[in-house]
């Protein structure tokens, strides 16, 4: 007495195959890198020209409430109207006055 069993075939995925996959997620993942660097870069840019645009408007209310230009970004600091943070830019530019205006260098 023999029993026909059929054998149920498994299909799974091949080393091969997953190699393939793992190689094209790679190769996405490679080419989305620089976007990320240049998305964060402008993000960067935008950020320290809305700082100095903030702090052309305490230059102004430095000036109004003083009746003078200040003569340095701690001016504004210590007189209340900017922050610590705000006198430096992406690690490496910081906020000086020149000529009566803001400016990251």
């Amino acid at each position: 007495m023999t029993h026909n069993k059929k054998r149920k075939s498994v299909h799974g995925f091949t080393l091969l195959e997953m190699t393939i996959v793992v190689i094209i997620i790679s190769i996405l993942f490679l080419l989305s890198v620089p976007n990320i660097q240049k998305t964060l870069a402008i993000v960067n840019q935008k950020g320290c020209a809305a700082i100095e645009k903030v702090a052309d408007a305490a230059i102004l209310e430095y000036r109004l409430e003083y009746g003078e230009y200040p003569g340095s970004a701690q001016d504004l600091v210590n007189a209340g109207l900017l922050s610590e943070n705000q006198l430096s830019c992406d690690g490496f530019r910081s906020l000086t006055i020149v000529n009566g205006q803001a400016v990251m260098e």
